[in-house]
């Protein structure tokens, strides 16, 4: 993390000293920190080096979910399918933050400390001003989800105080004291704040191009003028981070920071996360904002082809990720017929999850759910999320078989180690169902780091559990009964009434089932599982068990359960371990408990 003296180097200057070093010593090209002062592309460089780190919220080929009862593995050499089986461990940990996330703080705090030096713009003292409070305010809330993803990584309990990470506001170098002790958990949610908050001091609620009479107060009183602001903050700028994002940013830290293994900290309480939820509902209108399509926008094509990148975000987006076009999605996870590896392979846990149409789950006498005909009426989300026997993907619209007595492709069960699904399911949600794998060809993917649907869920859980089903909570209009209803019948799901729904609205219990199970639902396969079971401290070692399907004598399918593959995880595993080699090093570091 001695990040004072910056190297670049350029694919020129290595050509060019090739030969030159054979002679004489060659020049280092190391950047003094002080050349980012006339060199703008310099000083955005560290702030960049902060950006490409940040993890994907949805990323189907490398997913936390396989580590849970959503999903499993094909893939035997995969870091999260090993740690679930029980090779977790302070110096084997997939989910490992602390050196990535302390880079990362690293870089912002040098840039903090010196952005106000760098000459951003040589035109007008004005827009050298929109420029520095542009990547300041970008810089704080960098540092401040850093933070984040740093803290619920490696919180955790010690002696039986929950204990957060070490708080890093200046960056360091060879001076530095490097063994500091661990902050309390609380003191690390309000920093996360404290950073959130300032970064709103410099950043617009929204980036977009403004007429003269929108420039704000405190450009214009410095002669800034419409047409710099629209280059410092217009519609060229869309996907950094704004105002809307950082109010999802504190709904989303607030809900983790009252959640159940948590709770102790005092660091957060359900009321007030249910009102950072409502707040950055606001930015869509609440409730009414909730976008009909939002569900399955990963396969709005017609919209994903014609999206420029100075477009406005879909109303179900409110951080986007990369918009490109790629095929790694669809070669990860598309069923080996159609040249994929299947990798992602979705559990008879999450299919069993999903509803009847009319709303009650599939255990429920009032379902009308049949053994022998399991995906026939079944909520709409099912069969657009995961590939079921039968069902048809890809370019051709290539029916795919499952079966176990399927020996014509590789698409069975168990058919061909590394390739064919465990579970009996294939992955169908992120995926574009127009790719042809022969040969390769790329379509457009709209990424999604947050979508306003986990926002309102957010509001549900929180305002549930401090008011009930029924009431208005942080200054919402709407109660977590109002959002789970809109939620279900945009999906197609409980019909007009939705009497389960109404069942479940009579007790907070019932409530906090149904919507856990929602969550669990609408954001399956985003990387949001493994995080919601730890932060519940719900049982993680739910067997993941598949369907294997087979013909009878009569022509008849056979629906058989299988067990695929046994979690192992101990209790103390919903807080993850500081790594190994930190608490070797430094000795006022602790560890959490029980681990080594």
């Amino acid at each position: 993390m001695k990040l004072k003296n910056i190297i670049l180097l350029g694919t020129a200057t290595m050509v060019l000293t090739a030969c030159d070093d054979l002679f004489e010593p060659a020049l280092e090209n190391n950047q003094d920190i002080t050349q980012m002062y006339t060199w703008p592309d310099f000083a955005r460089g560290l702030l960049d080096n902060a950006f490409l780190v940040l993890p994907y919220t949805e990323d189907p080929t490398n997913m936390s979910d396989v580590a849970t009862d959503d999903a499993v593995s094909n893939d035997n050499d995969n870091n999260y399918k090993r740690m679930a089986t029980g090779t977790w461990t302070s110096q084997n940990n997939p989910t490992n933050q602390w050196e990535t996330r302390y880079h990362s703080i690293q870089y912002c705090n040098i840039f903090l400390e010196n952005c106000d030096k760098v000459k951003w713009d040589y035109s007008s003292e004005s827009l050298n001003q929109m420029h520095a409070d542009l990547y300041k305010g970008q810089a704080y809330a960098l540092r401040g989800l850093h933070m984040f993803y740093l803290l619920r990584a490696h919180a955790g309990m010690v002696g039986g105080e929950l204990l957060g990470v070490p708080i890093h506001l200046v960056s360091e170098d060879g001076s530095s004291d490097f063994n500091q002790a661990r902050n309390t958990f609380k003191e690390c949610i309000d920093q996360i704040m404290a950073d959130f908050d300032e970064a709103l001091n410099y950043v617009p609620q929204e980036y977009g191009d403004i007429t003269a009479a929108e420039v704000p107060a405190k450009y214009k009183q410095i002669g800034g003028t419409d047409g710099e602001y629209n280059r410092a903050f217009g519609n060229m700028q869309r996907g950094k981070i704004d105002g809307r994002m950082i109010a999802a940013f504190k709904a989303q830290v607030a809900l983790f920071a009252a959640s159940p293994a948590y709770a102790s900290a005092n660091a957060m309480t359900w009321e007030q996360a249910a009102q950072y939820a409502a707040t950055s509902l606001r930015n869509i209108g609440g409730l009414s904002g909730l976008d009909p399509d939002g569900w399955h926008w990963y396969a709005n094509v017609d919209y994903i082809e014609s999206y420029k990148f100075t477009d406005p975000d879909p109303t179900e987006i409110c951080w986007r990720g990369v918009v490109d076009e790629r095929s790694s999605y669809e070669e990860s996870n598309y069923p080996p017929s159609l040249y994929g590896k299947g990798r992602v392979n979705p559990t008879q846990n999450l299919v069993d999850a999903f509803p009847m149409a009319n709303g009650y789950p599939i255990t429920n006498s009032a379902s009308g759910y049949d053994a022998n005909n399991p995906y026939e009426n079944r909520d709409p989300r099912l069969k657009t999320y995961i590939l079921v026997n039968g069902e048809t993907i890809g370019a051709n619209n290539t029916v795919i078989n499952t079966m176990a007595d399927n020996t014509e492709t590789l698409d069975g069960i168990n058919r061909e180690n590394g390739k064919s699904t465990k579970t009996g399911y294939y992955l169908r949600k992120l995926l574009r169902n127009d790719v042809n794998l022969n040969p390769a060809a790329g379509k457009k993917h709209f990424g999604a780091r947050i979508r306003y649907t986990e926002i309102f869920l957010d509001y549900a859980e929180a305002a549930n559990e401090a008011q009930g089903p029924k009431a208005n909570v942080g200054g919402a209009n709407y109660s977590a009964y109002d959002v789970i209803k809109a939620i279900r019948q945009r999906a197609g799901v409980g019909g007009a009434n939705d009497p389960y729904l109404e069942e479940c609205a009579q007790s907070k219990e019932k409530m906090r089932e149904l919507i856990r199970n929602e969550r669990r639902l609408e954001l399956c396969f985003e990387n949001h599982r493994f995080w919601d079971l730890r932060r519940w401290k719900a049982n993680m070692s739910t067997t993941a068990r598949g369907i294997e399907i087979t013909t009878s004598s009569t022509g008849a399918l056979i629906y058989k359960p299988i067990d695929v593959e046994q979690r192992t995880y101990q209790d103390y595993m919903i807080y993850g371990p500081i790594p190994y080699s930190e608490i070797l090093k430094w000795g006022n570091l602790q560890q959490n408990d029980g681990w080594q």
